[in-house]
């Protein structure tokens, strides 16, 4: 923080305009309330019945604009991130916040364990070819 020639302080850089830290975002939070596992590949969808998130007073302009973001077209965490220009730790709890309020909701990446072996997938085109 710089003080100007009269001894005040400047929050803001003239160029930038306003500074907000993220932890200011989250309140000082680090996690969501449901401790929600959110990997940086996890696709947001906004919910159907989301109909105007301008209207609730609980939630902040980068709430609404995942929302949005997020109505368009279902986005990762990590895109996001980029998108807002913001840490991805700050956007994982304010997806945590948009899930505990049911603005949006996660679908996981299947995990590697669970996805099919590649020799039991080779094993039913061969079977398929000799059809």
């Amino acid at each position: 923080m710089s003080a100007d020639g009269q001894g005040r302080s400047h929050w803001f850089d003239d160029e930038a305009g306003p500074v907000v830290r993220p932890y200011a975002m989250t309140r000082g939070r680090t996690t969501s309330a449901a401790q929600h596992r959110l990997d940086l590949i996890a696709v947001v969808v906004t919910e159907p019945h989301a109909d105007d998130p301008e209207t609730d007073p609980t939630l902040s302009p980068e709430h609404v604009e995942i929302v949005e973001l997020c109505r368009d077209a279902p986005q990762t965490v990590v895109e996001l991130a980029a998108e807002l220009d913001l840490p991805v730790g700050v956007v994982r709890v304010l997806v945590g916040d948009l899930v505990d309020t049911e603005f949006v909701h996660v679908n996981r990446p299947v995990p590697p364990a669970e996805l099919p072996d590649e020799s039991i997938l080779r094993d039913v085109i061969n079977g398929l070819r000799a059809l």
